[in-house]
């Protein structure tokens, strides 16, 4: 099927639902949701940003601007998933404890806002990786039109682009938590830390960066264009001397480089 004939199918999806809210991150696939269901359903389409140490803030600023551009109803709320003891044990099924909490505020939320469905961004791309958050997705009933009308990354990216989005080339993201191996504990103080360390990394012009936290070390992975930059004398001294003022004793570039969901190599080995 062609992309524009999934755009038609999705349209008509999210005209059926009649009134949507819409888990909204800031990233590539859920702005193009957000800005659809806005065009389609108008106000009664209602996007949900979690704030969450797990998110960083310029992805929060990034959020709440679009959402005010377009003329599209926000609403900020808190995420709870430390607060969970569960999920501070960082098991493999962490995305599913998350997601479960998260989703199950946002039901109640739309609830009160008279929303029928509660939508989010996933594609047809994300049936390939390690993805338990999904259960929890479907255990509550949330609804992925972009995955249901078989829609993949690179046409949401195609699409974005046509729709005048500044999303279309965004690189990749995902929640801080997954910079952390797992079995090793989340907690607030090691988020701010990744935090703080990517964000030093984009404003110095990386694109594609992961900040993986093993303990006293930082693994950085950038993508394969952006490795002769960074390994620099000077660069690299710098980064080395402002990741230890972060806390990390020592800062090591992933030869291999950014790949979507490396911590999930460990269960692909022991599987």
């Amino acid at each position: 099927m062609d992309y524009k004939d999934k755009l038609v199918l999705l349209k008509q999806e999210l005209k059926n639902m009649d009134r949507v809210m819409i888990a909204f991150s800031g990233g590539v696939d859920s702005t193009f949701l957000v800005k659809v269901s806005g065009d389609v359903l108008g106000k009664n389409a209602i996007a949900v940003t979690a704030k969450s140490f797990a998110f960083p803030e310029r992805e929060l600023r990034e959020a709440v601007q679009f959402c005010r551009q377009e003329g599209i109803s926000h609403l900020l709320i808190e995420s709870e998933e430390l607060d969970d003891p569960e999920f501070g044990k960082n098991p493999f099924n962490r995305c599913y404890l998350c997601k479960k909490q998260l989703f199950s505020k946002i039901l109640g939320i739309a609830a009160e806002y008279g929303a029928k469905y509660i939508v989010e961004g996933s594609n047809a791309d994300d049936l390939s990786d390690y993805r338990p958050g999904r259960q929890a997705l479907e255990e509550l009933g949330i609804q992925s039109p972009l995955l249901q009308a078989g829609l993949t990354k690179e046409e949401i990216r195609l699409l974005s682009k046509e729709y005048g989005l500044a999303t279309w080339d965004k690189p990749s993201f995902a929640c801080l938590s997954s910079r952390i191996p797992y079995g090793e504990e989340i907690n607030e103080k090691k988020l701010k830390m990744i935090d703080l360390a990517e964000q030093y990394l984009h404003d110095l012009g990386f694109r594609q960066v992961r900040v993986r936290h093993h303990g006293d070390i930082a693994r950085i992975e950038v993508s394969p264009q952006e490795n002769t930059k960074i390994v620099q004398p000077n660069l690299a001294q710098k980064i080395y001397k402002t990741f230890a003022d972060i806390g990390f004793t020592y800062t090591t570039l992933d030869l291999k480089g950014y790949r979507s969901g490396s911590m999930n190599e460990k269960i692909n080995t022991n599987g």
